[in-house]
This record gives structure tokens, sequence and C-alpha cells, in this order.
């Protein structure tokens, strides 16, 4: 497998470094409403585009989340970065913990917005059908964006959404990611982790909820924490985008 020195946004200059992975229905532009009120000061942000993703669109790859964990590696090895902290959005939350497992001594920190579980996620087969062929199918992107924030976010948005995730994602890497994420386990290679790891979860998720993300995350990781946003879905981001950089940002401090 060929490497990849992730396409990515640089922001800030403090001394404490940030990686950010988007998850499977957006590129980097994900993290857009955030961006202007994160502290540049004590962190520095690389915020990446994963292959098939936005300016990595046309980027040829097997589109496994453990490519995705080798690809972060080389960044941050091209940037300079020994140590560095890990944010994931939902697949990307499956991706830094690929990073966890196979570079463990160089995380500071790990967060995971709505992370995918390390073990994948279970879903009856009309559920991995919708999903399945969201690569192709717009409206099941919307329906995924709509069921996953509680059925209320404004029908404008849920059209941005399925815009830009259409625009910015090349469908064939797109269905190979999802076989990736939800498809494969490999907890077992995190389980016992010393790394200090939050789980943010919206309280709107009905599937990447604060009971799994119990079940999950602080079975696995022994300094493990939950946070759950009242106002939040999955997409955090944009639902509650500074109660999140606050959450976020507290724990990369401590």
């Amino acid at each position: 497998m060929a490497l990849n020195a992730l396409p990515h946004t640089l922001l800030g200059e403090g001394p404490h470094r940030v990686v950010a992975v988007h998850g499977w229905l957006a590129d980097r532009s994900a993290y857009a409403a955030v961006l202007p009120d994160l502290d540049t000061r004590a962190f520095t942000y690389a915020v990446v585009d994963l292959r098939g993703y936005g300016a990595a669109k046309e980027t040829p790859g097997q589109y496994t989340t453990s490519e995705g964990a080798a690809d972060v590696l080389a960044l941050a090895d091209r940037l300079g970065w020994d140590t560095f902290s890990l944010i994931g959005h939902s697949m990307g939350g499956s991706v830094v913990q690929r990073v966890v497992a196979a570079a463990p001594q160089r995380v500071r920190r790990l967060v995971g917005v709505s992370p995918v579980p390390a073990s994948g996620l279970a879903m009856p087969p009309e559920q991995w059908e919708l999903f399945a062929e969201a690569a192709d199918r717009h409206e099941n992107r919307r329906i995924i964006f709509d069921s996953t924030t509680g059925g209320n976010r404004p029908a404008a948005w849920l059209d941005r959404m399925v815009r830009q995730s259409v625009e910015q994602s090349d469908p064939k890497a797109f269905r190979a990611w999802f076989e990736s994420w939800a498809g494969e386990d490999f907890h077992a290679e995190i389980e016992g982790s010393d790394v200090p790891a939050l789980a943010v979860a919206g309280a709107l998720d009905p599937a990447l909820s604060t009971e799994l993300m119990r079940q999950t995350w602080l079975a696995w990781f022994r300094r493990g924490e939950v946070a759950e946003l009242p106002g939040a879905g999955h997409y955090a981001m944009d639902e509650t985008p500074l109660q999140l950089i606050r959450t976020v940002e507290d724990f990369l401090r401590a």
C-alpha cells in the first residue's frame, strides 16, 4: 500500500498538535462551522481529506480505516509531528482508533465525535441496504442525515448536506469506506489502551448513542470518558458547534 500525505488545512500555531478526520458523508468541510472559533494559540490543527473525498477525491486506494490510519501517520511524519492528538467524526472516529492501535505511543489524546466503535456497527438487513445504496442513491443520504439528527432539522440544511456529500465524495470509494467502518472489528487491538479518550455523543443520535459509547468506548479505553451534547444529533459540528468546541478543547487541555 502506497502511503499518502493527505490533503489538509493547517490552522493555528499552538504547541498542542491535533489531526482532525471527517466522517463518511463529508470531506474536511465537515469541520467548517467550528474552524473560526478554535483556540489557535494553544493548538495547531491539521484537518484532512481522506482518500475518495474532497481534494483526495481522485486518489486511488483500498478505502479502509486501516489505510486511513496509515495515511494519517504519514501526514504526521511529513509535518514533523512526533506526537499529536486526534479527533475523528463518525467513520473518522474509527480511523483515529486505528491510529491508536498502530502507534499508541504517538497519541497524546483521542476524541471521537459520534465515533463508530472499533467493533464496527451491526445493522439489520434493511438498514445495511439503505447505507450501502447511498453511494448512488442521493435520497438515501438525505434519509440518513435526517434520521440521525432527530428528524427535526430544516429541509434546506438536509439538502445542503446531501449536495456537499455528493459533490465531495467518489461513489466507489464511498461504498468501500462503508464496508470497512461498518463491517470490520478490531476492538481487540485497542482494548486496554491507556490513551486518554473522550467520546462525544449527540443526545438526538439514535445510532451512535451515549449508551453505545458506554458499552464500547468505556469498556476498551482505561482512561475513557463520555460526554453527551443535549442539542446535537450525529453532526455536532453543525448542530452545536460552540458547545462541541468547548467540550473537546477542555478535554485536550486536561
